[in-house]
């Protein structure tokens, strides 16, 4: 019986690591040697900081992009709900059981705390603001850093004075901006464009 139990769990695992899971998989995959596989696979030096995000779909979706990318840690700060929180479980798809996240009281203590663990990392700000530059004109190199925040307010003046940039979209319609989620998944796969080997 033990023996079928483990030849199940190293298929899954191999399942994993040739196919993607799709939704309804993911939602399934609570078991803990599930998580502890999951756990072993590369991670990005990606990290990401929610400066206050405050609603609890964007923060879920950025669990998906976490996964997505494969980023190595989420930072959950201020105001921004944390799991278990079923409108995150539903929006992430139960990726927040295997994306490494912690929550910090500040942006600011997040941003600190980064930078005391990997001393090379830049901290990239995703926000409108006067210093900042087109985010596809920006050199990203790993690691990096990226801070996204509150829907209205955005990264908090504190935290862009802790970044090394500020990168923005642009935006040619009548909106001023794009959704928090949204933006952060383009400067994603913007960064995973320009560090690719």
């Amino acid at each position: 019986m033990e023996w079928s139990k483990n030849f199940v769990n190293s298929l899954v695992f191999v399942t994993i690591a040739i196919m993607k899971l799709n939704a309804a998989q993911l939602r399934k995959a609570g078991n803990s040697n599930l998580k502890t596989q999951i756990s072993k696979l590369a991670k990005q030096e990606i990290y990401i900081i929610l400066d206050n995000v405050l609603d609890t779909y964007n923060i879920g979706s950025i669990f998906r992009l976490a996964d997505a990318v494969a980023a190595k840690h989420v930072y959950l700060c201020g105001g921004t709900a944390t799991p278990p929180n079923n409108r995150i479980f539903k929006s992430s798809i139960n990726t927040t059981e295997w994306v490494t996240w912690s929550y910090c009281e500040t942006a600011m203590e997040a941003v600190s705390r980064v930078k005391g663990q990997e001393p090379r990392v830049k901290i990239v700000a995703v926000e409108q603001d006067q210093r900042s530059i087109p985010y596809d004109q920006y050199n990203f190199q790993l690691p990096v850093a990226l801070v996204v925040g509150h829907e209205t307010d955005g990264v908090s003046k504190e935290v862009l004075e802790m970044c090394d940039a500020i990168v923005e979209l642009p935006m040619f319609g009548v909106n001023i901006s794009l959704n928090v989620m949204v933006s952060l998944g383009i400067v994603l796969y913007q960064v995973l464009e320009k560090t690719k080997s």
